[in-house]
């Protein structure tokens, strides 16, 4: 398939030059400007006001055109165990590097979930210490209203006993005077 590519990219390129030529040498028109090519065929279709247009048809590859067109190879380089041993040394270097950084990642991690839970239990403590004043001021406010009202509800008491003694007083006096 790469080599069809290939192949049909430098007849185009060669369409385009031929086609130049042609047209500045023949100006007028000819059924088949176009020339034939082994591995495809080229159909001229109807004049468009913008140019020329061609249906491009590619035949299949034989095995007789694979052979024709074969593209060795460049020669390998042998290796040495040094540039192989280099090699090795490299890929474990890299290999190195990458398990540190993982485990500095992993590092600040673990950093950063401990500053956060830290942070959580402090704000936890706070607003417990917070919320535990609250409730003793409350507390506090609480009985000493408390201790406002049975003081106020004792003098009131003892102002009714009071009272009440002056009227049996007051009674016991008009039972002897009128006795």
């Amino acid at each position: 398939m790469a080599k069809t590519a290939i192949a049909y990219k430098e007849k185009m390129k060669e369409i385009s030059v031929l086609s130049f030529i042609c047209s500045c040498l023949y100006p007028e028109t000819r059924k088949n400007i176009m020339g034939d090519f082994d591995d495809m065929d080229i159909k001229p279709i109807t004049k468009r006001a913008s140019g020329q247009a061609f249906e491009v048809i590619l035949k299949p590859s034989s095995p007789v055109s694979d052979v024709a067109h074969c593209v060795t190879t460049p020669p390998k380089r042998d290796i040495s165990l040094e540039d192989i041993q280099k090699k090795l040394e490299a890929a474990e270097e890299r290999r190195r590097s990458q398990e540190a950084q993982v485990l500095r990642a992993l590092a600040e991690k673990r950093e950063h979930e401990r500053d956060v839970l830290l942070k959580a239990m402090e704000e936890n403590s706070n607003f417990s210490r917070m919320a535990e004043e609250k409730l003793q001021l409350k507390m506090d406010q609480i009985e000493e209203n408390r201790q406002t009202y049975l003081a106020i509800m004792m003098d009131r008491l003892q102002e009714k006993e009071r009272h009440a003694q002056e009227v049996r007083r007051n009674k016991e006096l008009r039972n002897s005077v009128t006795e």
